[in-house]
């Protein structure tokens, strides 16, 4: 069998030592990962951070710059003598003067300023201070700046610039129009120029894990700097959607394709819409993790094994005598103790605890053959005893207040009704101590409720009402005493708990050798929930004297009858708060009984 002795301590064994290496293995890698996961978030948001500040820094020195080439005097002198008829012979002496003056200016900003920036300034119609733009109009930069706005352009490389070694360096320019401060007309674009490379530099600082790109891109997905960005577009794409429907400046995005899961730091740049991005894919980040647990789980497989061969050995010296001893308990479970008594002696075992568990239920099985006689005739006595006290008991409040009516009625003068009460009183107690059985028919039942009911209503007078409607044809029926009473005094007490009036009515009938008493009030009610409880609790193995404050009461009530009429007897609940309750009881007559 899968489910004997043997196969659970195998399998208790197994599990025990192999379940907390699976689960570490399983957890611990987990655990890293997610710690990983936050320390790798917290250090590029850091890293994303300072790269923040530094593009701040270089930008702020690019502005200033721009601004105070534009407010210079001989930036404004070079832009209106620019501006005139070029044909214009006397102001050639002029212009070349104020060309030389605004060279000297820019050399000498470009040698007070770090970060490599250099100034460009050209007009309209592509005429430069270091050059001319030959193909202005048809430039990218030039038109995102003059259509879009875009005053900080994509990493490019432009001739016209002061310095050779600036001719061939990749820059990013911050452009601002060239307004003469007169007439503010704009005239042209002030170019300010700052390393590509300085940028890439501090870029190839954040980078995360092996194979991790960082990048900066706007919001068109356009990479703003000379790098080649590995990330694929689609993932690009996915990413920019997200942060564009997100309100957060900086985050973390996960995006997955059908190969792999990428992770995504992003923040956005002050810089003209400019995002920045550190993307590493899960695999490359959690390339360690990932190795640790497929060791771990490489680990867990050669403990499983080791356990199985020594849980199986350890199993079976434990369970083969107790096989044996199962054979025995069977024997012993029908009753059959000459069997056991042969079986006993063959069981072997080397084990102690085992042996001296042999021991014990041999010497168990001797004495219960002794006991078993006394013990049963014993308990059989006891149930009897607790039968017939519950037959004797009359509650107390109710023969307390019968007896105040007595006397009250005797006060009055009330001789006549004296005497019924007692008479009333004295059938009760006469029916209650007849002990001899504990059979009687319905007629006998429903004459001690009517006694019961008329004590009952001289105590609460108008109050109450309490019919009975019984089937002639049931009255002969015989049947257990005291399983009307009980219904009645708890539908009584509980009717006046909430309401000034109570109505308790009792029908009986027979029909197909079944009989069906319906005992039916109009007082509180019962939730679901307690009838659920009561059925659940009554059990004709429950003891009918145990409940506390109602001894004879509606549990106690099924109990004798299920003891009694076993599957014969049924009963049906029907309640609700507030309302009343209806208790139905049915007995079925075999032909024969």
């Amino acid at each position: 069998m899968f489910f004997s002795l043997r196969n659970k301590l195998f399998l208790v064994f197994s599990c025990l030592l192999t379940i907390p290496f699976l689960v570490f293995s399983l957890v611990i890698p987990s655990l890293f990962t997610m710690y990983i996961k936050e320390q790798t978030q917290d250090l590029t948001v850091e890293m994303m951070n300072q790269f923040s500040l530094y593009i701040d820094s270089v930008t702020k020195q690019a502005e200033d710059v721009g601004q105070q080439v534009l407010v210079n005097s001989i930036t404004q002198e070079w832009v209106q003598l620019e501006t005139r008829q070029r044909d214009d012979e006397t102001l050639s002496t002029a212009r070349l003067l104020v060309r030389n003056e605004l060279n000297m200016l820019l050399s000498s900003m470009m040698v007070n300023n770090s970060n490599n920036i250099s100034v460009s300034i050209f007009t309209h119609d592509g005429k430069g201070i270091w050059g001319d733009y030959a193909n202005l109009d048809s430039t990218g930069w030039y038109n995102d700046f003059l259509e879009r706005g875009k005053t900080y352009t994509h990493s490019h490389i432009d001739s016209n610039q002061q310095s050779a070694l600036m001719r061939d360096m990749k820059i990013n320019s911050h452009l601002i129009p060239l307004v003469d401060m007169n007439s503010f007309h704009d005239s042209g674009v002030i170019k300010v120029n700052f390393s590509t490379d300085m940028i890439e530099e501090a870029l190839e600082k954040m980078k995360i894990g092996d194979n991790g790109n960082t990048f900066i891109i706007n919001e068109q997905g356009k990479n703003m700097l000379t790098e080649e960005i590995n990330t694929p577009k689609n993932i690009i794409a996915d990413a920019l959607n997200k942060v564009k429907r997100s309100d957060n400046e900086q985050g973390l995005l996960e995006v997955k394709d059908d190969q792999k899961t990428y992770l995504l730091f992003y923040q956005h740049l002050t810089v003209d819409g400019w995002i920045l991005m550190s993307e590493v894919t899960e695999e490359d980040l959690f390339a360690r993790p990932y190795r640790l647990q497929k060791s771990l789980l490489l680990l867990s497989l050669g403990v499983f094994l080791i356990t199985i061969i020594a849980s199986f050995a350890f199993a079976s010296s434990i369970t083969n005598p107790l096989r044996e001893l199962t054979k025995a308990m069977h024997y012993l479970e029908k009753g059959d103790f000459n069997s056991v008594r042969k079986v006993m002696p063959t069981i072997k075992s080397e084990n102690n605890e085992i042996r001296y568990v042999l021991n014990v239920f041999a010497t168990t099985v001797e004495r219960l053959k002794g006991l078993i006689d006394k013990e049963y005739k014993a308990n059989i006595r006891r149930r009897n005893a607790e039968y017939k006290a519950l037959l004797l008991q009359i509650n107390p409040h109710f023969l307390n207040n019968t007896l105040e009516i007595i006397g009250g009625l005797a006060a009055q003068g009330k001789n006549k009704d004296v005497i019924n009460v007692s008479v009333y009183l004295g059938k009760m107690l006469r029916y209650s101590l007849d002990t001899k059985s504990n059979i009687v028919t319905l007629n006998e039942e429903l004459e001690y409720i009517r006694n019961y009911a008329t004590i009952l209503q001289l105590r609460y007078e108008q109050a109450l009402d309490i019919s009975i409607d019984d089937d002639p044809k049931a009255r002969n029926i015989p049947i257990i005493k005291f399983i009307i009473q009980p219904l009645i005094e708890n539908a009584v007490k509980y009717s006046f708990i909430s309401k000034n009036q109570a109505s308790v009515y009792i029908k009986t009938t027979y029909h197909a050798n079944q009989l069906t008493i319906v005992i039916e009030d109009d007082g509180i009610g019962m939730s679901q929930d307690f009838i659920h409880c009561l059925i659940e609790k009554s059990t004709p193995e429950e003891n009918i004297l145990e409940s506390s404050g109602n001894s004879i009461g509606l549990r106690n009530v099924l109990n004798r009858l299920q003891l009694y009429y076993g599957e014969l007897f049924s009963y049906y609940i029907e309640s609700e708060l507030n309302k009343g309750t209806r208790i139905t009881l049915v007995i079925d007559y075999e032909e024969e009984q």
